[in-house]
């Protein structure tokens, strides 16, 4: 299996692509940050500590700085993979890099216009750059998959205002992304789709709460972080999908790690099931404060 996963410095993406390491593919990280240099985000993690993680886990880790809104850099990455493997099977499109752009429940009014605006470009254009010059090489073969990483599905986003709204249309879109990969891949026997994790323990939420994956439940957050998981979780849920042959059954749909979790028998790396989307829609949405318990 050759796959490339753009954005896979840290969180879901490198989730994703050590699990596809598991499986024993040949995955090309692709992001900005690496050990010469940070992205605008700063943080520590980088591209290729990515890779060797997918080397140790079984596959063949390659690291590759790309900056996905620059379309030459993209066309060159693809011209690489195509030179170095002759193929593509597994796109993935975690690229993100927002974080430090939204402001929580600010109407549009008084958020930062040109912070929503390069959110919105982080987040929805280098996903159409990526798939404008990797999904020629992906249709050359029949059976290819591509991934498109968001945060709550269509359902879940469509009745809900998330947060302000650059940040609800960068999300929602993304889930529109994953449909019209569906479309456009079907007439190659490709299958797309979006997924989206739950309450992610990532190297940033971590350091947020001022905890390791070690002491995260002495974290002091709301009942929902106790339903959150590791980016391993949808990391096995993707790798299990990729190695489906009857994948195409999941085409055009928006999903959770929870729903790829039971579907395929997988766990997160302690052995546990979350499923915070259920225990959202459950319980929280209706005043509850307990029973997490019967989520993880």
């Amino acid at each position: 299996m050759i796959a490339l996963v753009a954005g896979a410095t840290r969180g879901t993406g490198r989730g994703i692509a050590v699990a596809l390491g598991e499986a024993g593919a040949t995955v090309y990280c692709a992001g900005r940050s690496t050990r010469e240099q940070r992205s605008e985000m700063n943080r520590p993690e980088t591209i290729e500590e990515t890779a060797e993680l997918v080397t140790a886990a079984g596959g063949t880790g390659i690291p590759v700085r790309a900056d996905f809104l620059e379309p030459e850099q993209v066309a060159a990455l693809a011209e690489r993979v195509r030179r170095e493997q002759g193929r593509l099977d597994v796109l993935v499109n975690d690229i993100w890099g927002g974080d430090h752009l939204w402001t929580w429940n600010t109407p549009v009014w008084r958020h930062d216009q040109d912070k929503g605006l390069r959110l919105l470009r982080l987040a929805v254009d280098t996903h159409l750059i990526s798939a404008r010059h990797l999904l020629p090489l992906l249709i050359e073969n029949e059976g290819g998959l591509v991934v498109e990483v968001t945060d709550g599905t269509w359902e879940f986003n469509e009745t809900r205002y998330r947060e302000n709204v650059y940040y609800d249309l960068a999300k929602m879109s993304v889930n529109r992304l994953g449909y019209a990969w569906a479309n456009e891949l079907r007439p190659y026997g490709g299958t797309g789709l979006a997924v989206t994790p739950g309450f992610l323990r990532s190297e940033a939420m971590l350091d947020n709460f001022g905890v390791t994956e070690d002491t995260w439940r002495e974290a002091k957050a709301d009942p929902t972080w106790m339903v959150s998981e590791t980016p391993a979780y949808l990391g096995r849920g993707v790798a299990a999908l990729a190695r489906d042959p009857d994948r195409a059954r999941w085409s055009g749909k928006s999903v959770t790690s929870e729903e790829l979790a039971l579907a395929y028998d997988v766990t997160d790396l302690d052995g546990s099931r979350p499923r915070v989307w259920s225990y959202i829609t459950e319980v929280r949405e209706k005043g509850g404060e307990t029973g997490w318990e019967d989520y993880r």
